[in-house]
């Protein structure tokens, strides 16, 4: 958190952009709400939910039922579980009843096990078993991110989110380190096991992965 970069202070007209640019749904992170186990952001999420006509998922600070309600009550199509999923697993299989095919289970790992708390905290549980625990609940995808590799240009963790995917039925979404068009390209095998689909991030922001041409490239796969 020391050490955000600020890219714009519209988060409307950036949600515009990628939709523009022909972005299937928009992961968006309440980052200050992962910090604070509450929502942090409300105002900018509701101006992106007014702004843009795809799906948008919510996750950070997501921590009970009645979050949950309110973010899919504002217009919101998917919520991310973080750290509940592992602190209160039952929140988990609670939400996916009342709200099938709308709960996301977001995991972060570092070296393999599950990060919490905003990264700031790293349990002894392996990301394979806790996405495990998920399955057969109605979770409608795994987030998975290599967060050794957020943001950090490096390419996504090819392996670790095969093992992910291999392990459970649940479709994957891979997150962390893509940083080119190549990284996309080195993902696109795993939908052969269950990975679905690819968060960008920061590569969007500094112009190192032009969404025209990714979106393109995986529609031609």
């Amino acid at each position: 958190m020391d050490a955000e970069t600020v890219y714009s202070d519209d988060p409307s007209s950036m949600a515009l952009r990628w939709t523009s640019g022909g972005a299937g749904r928009l992961h968006v992170v309440d980052l200050d709400g992962a910090i604070e186990k509450r929502p942090k952001n409300l105002d900018a999420i509701r101006g992106i939910i007014n702004a843009v006509d795809i799906p948008i998922q919510v996750g950070g600070g997501i921590r009970d039922m009645e979050t949950i309600r309110m973010y899919l009550e504002a217009g919101v199509d998917r919520v991310v579980i973080g750290t509940e999923a592992i602190r209160n697993p039952q929140l988990v299989r609670d939400a996916c009843q009342s709200y099938p095919d709308r709960i996301v289970v977001g995991i972060d790992a570092r070296n393999g096990l599950v990060a919490i708390e905003g990264w700031t905290e790293t349990t002894d549980s392996s990301a394979v078993d806790l996405a495990r625990q998920f399955e057969d609940t109605g979770v409608a995808a795994i987030n998975f991110t290599d967060i050794e590799r957020d943001g950090m240009r490096t390419g996504p963790n090819i392996e670790e989110t095969r093992k992910v995917a291999e392990t459970v039925n649940i479709p994957v979404v891979a997150s962390g380190g893509v940083s080119s068009l190549e990284d996309i390209k080195a993902l696109m095998p795993l939908a052969a096991v269950g990975v679905v689909g690819v968060i960008i991030g920061k590569a969007l922001y500094d112009a190192s992965v032009d969404l025209p041409e990714a979106v393109q490239l995986l529609e031609k796969s």
